[in-house]
């Protein structure tokens, strides 16, 4: 096997770690046991760099041992609660990614604010956070009893990593609490008996003001202590929560580093094309494979599209639930040597179709590379950093007449033509024996991946909208419900859907999903057809009704309601949201009055809405289309400004003139 794909479990932990400075740090050893508890900070009632938090991080620490068969990170943390909000912090979650880790050696305790304790000896749970390309995210969860405010809470646990797997050694400063103080430690991997330690160097960013650089001991562990480390804030639409905490990161390798980033990138490019050529190289295989999949008289892209659907058919284990340890030894299933191998036995990982997506279509006669890329899910990349393993994507490009195309066939249900969001516009490594070229994979156009509503309802005299809703998925919106699903039955999917319907529509619903769409597909858009009843969307006033336009306006009636912003704007993709309503009206019922229409053009965002009448119903078309994918903070008072105009023109109202009867109230 060559790479697998990696889910980077730093997404999902918020590392809540503990150390303060005042202590003796020959008596702050995470999991040997609480510390002592000071006047001063039973007396604390506020802290003045943190004004009105709920509750402060008095001391957190980590300490990390990177041995390579029982690796492991003891993890402690002191919590001050300030406030009656601050109580929910009693409530305590500590995620893991199962099969790869576990927590263990858990203790905790709470002190009154008189100074007694009170120690935890209640149940662990365990919950599912969310699943991921056959990767299971749990947590486990507990409550901590008779929390006060003035009191104090404080926890320890380990991480205890799979044995002989080393993985990403990092450091997350920024905590969604102040943290007061801060102490970290790593010891690296080492291979003792047979070399010695590895070389490791580390890369940081956003350390807080005052905090020194990381520094390695004589006895190879790195330490840093920090203090007054702010709050981090959480904002809708901002880029992945890792490039932006503090942090700092570790990269291991059994060779001397090498300074200079040309020389380094081209060193992997090498290595990489190596192995990838190893892989993909069986050409007589590959040309009997392709023969059985196209006629020689099909189109170009006819032959690429035949051959991407015929990959896809083949069984993807990145996208199944994952195996326990035991399971996979029982299967005994061993990784593919090669893109025959793959071929021939009829399933593989996600990484390795890929690979036999580039082996199958140079056997058609296309010129064909290798590019591994940087998933933007959880970092954007920066070349600097020299770190192989943030190339953690693999993708086909093929040079179609004269252009660049990217393929992804390994991301189950990423339709032809389209990468999966997290690797579009991001920079890659196309491979090529001279160590390869930088590019910049494709960013697909807004309208690549929309969501369309067609609604026919019939307006009631009482008020209530009722009829036929269908909904259209298409691109990357399909896909990443497909996605998000492919593992529900018939009756989640149901729900999923409807749910999703409730949420695009601001008051209450009575809807029922008429039709399951294609799951399975990833070339069909993703339809799904509903009944639906809006009770009571009519409301009167005297002689007149009124029916406001943004019928599925819900998901902009909120966003970007905060006047102040602190981190960049960040849309995973650009998408389009299209919507085709047809509403009949009552017999004898009028039009008095239309809303004049919209047309906002934000250059990259755009809003348009129109309402018009007809002899006896209503028209309503709107449109919003996003196509951008980062804007700086400075641009966040006009963004801002724009969607309070789509809010304003979404509540526009038509006035109507009822005939025999008046709306309800």
């Amino acid at each position: 096997m060559l790479f697998r794909r990696v889910v980077t479990f730093a997404s999902c932990v918020v590392f809540l770690l503990l150390a303060a400075a005042e202590y003796p740090p020959a008596t702050v050893l995470a999991g040997v046991g609480f510390q002592p508890i000071s006047p001063e900070e039973l007396k604390m009632t506020s802290e003045p760099l943190a004004p009105g938090a709920p509750a402060v991080i008095l001391y957190r620490q980590v300490d990390r041992d990177d041995n390579g068969r029982t690796s492991h990170e003891d993890n402690y943390v002191r919590i001050k609660i300030l406030t009656e909000e601050g109580r929910k912090q009693a409530d305590v979650e500590i995620p893991f990614l199962k099969g790869s880790n576990d927590v263990v050696h858990l203790r905790a305790r709470a002190i009154r604010p008189d100074g007694s304790v009170s120690d935890f000896d209640g149940k662990v749970y365990e919950k599912s956070i969310v699943k991921a390309r056959g990767l299971q995210y749990m947590a486990k969860t507990f409550t901590l009893p008779d929390v006060q405010v003035g009191g104090i809470i404080e926890y320890s646990y380990t991480y205890d990593f799979m044995e002989n797997a080393l993985f990403d050694s990092h450091w997350v400063l920024s905590q969604d609490l102040f943290t007061k103080a801060a102490k970290f430690s790593l010891k690296p991997y080492s291979t003792e008996g047979a070399g010695g330690y590895w070389n490791v160097r580390w890369s940081w960013q956003r350390l807080p003001d005052g905090t020194p650089q990381p520094q390695q001991g004589g006895d190879h562990v790195v330490r840093l202590e920090s203090h007054n480390i702010p709050a981090f804030q959480t904002e809708d639409f901002m880029p992945p929560e890792n490039e932006l905490k503090a942090r700092v990161d570790f990269v291991y390798s059994d060779q001397p580093f090498v300074a200079d980033v040309d020389k380094y990138w081209k060193k992997v490019g090498q290595e990489l094309n190596g192995r990838v050529e190893s892989f993909v190289g069986k050409r007589k295989a590959m040309e009997e494979a392709v023969a059985q999949i196209v006629s020689p008289n099909d189109p170009p892209d006819v032959k690429l599209r035949k051959i991407y659907d015929r990959v896809q058919q083949i069984r993807n284990t990145s996208f199944e639930v994952q195996k326990t340890e035991q399971e996979e030894k029982r299967e005994k299933e061993k990784e593919p040597t090669n893109v025959e191998e793959v071929w021939k036995r009829g399933y593989a990982n996600g990484n390795d179709l890929t690979w036999l997506y580039l082996g199958l279509v140079r056997a058609a006669g296309f010129e064909a590379y290798g590019v591994y890329v940087s998933d933007r899910r959880n970092f954007f990349f920066q070349r600097q950093m020299m770190d192989r393993k943030k190339l953690d994507s693999n993708v086909v490009l093929v040079k179609l007449k004269g252009k660049d195309v990217y393929f992804d066939p390994g991301a189950a249900f990423t339709p032809f033509g389209l990468l999966e969001w997290s690797e579009t516009g991001v920079p890659g490594l196309r491979l090529d024996k001279d160590g390869g070229t930088w590019i910049q994979s494709a960013l697909p156009q807004a309208s690549d991946s929309r969501i369309e509503r067609d609604a026919k309802f019939k307006l009631s005299e009482t008020g209530d909208l009722e009829g036929k809703l269908t909904v259209t998925f298409t691109g990357l919106e399909a896909m990443s419900r497909r996605v998000e699903e492919r593992h529900g039955d018939d009756a989640e999917r149901k729900k999923y859907l409807e749910d999703q319907v409730k949420e695009y529509i601001p008051v209450g619903t009575e809807l029922d999903l008429t039709s399951q769409p294609d799951w399975k597909s990833s070339s069909s858009p993703l339809v799904a057809e509903f009944s639906l009843k809006i009770p009571g969307w009519v409301s009167g006033a005297g002689r007149r009704a009124l029916l406001p336009v943004g019928i599925f306006s819900a998901p902009e009636k909120h966003i970007f309601e905060h006047a102040d912003r602190v981190h960049p704007i960040y849309f995973q993709f650009p998408f389009e949201k299209m919507d085709d309503v047809t509403i009949d009206l009552p017999l004898g019922w009028q039009v008095q009055s239309l809303p004049q229409p919209q047309n906002q053009d934000g250059h990259v965002i755009t809003y348009d809405l129109k309402a018009e009448k007809a002899a006896n119903s209503l028209h309503l078309t709107r449109k919003v289309k996003v196509e951008v994918l980062l804007l700086e903070t400075k641009y966040y008072a006009p963004l801002r400004n724009f969607f309070q105009v789509v809010r304003t023109g979404d509540e526009e109202q038509i006035v109507l003139q009822p005939g025999t009867a008046t709306a309800a109230n």
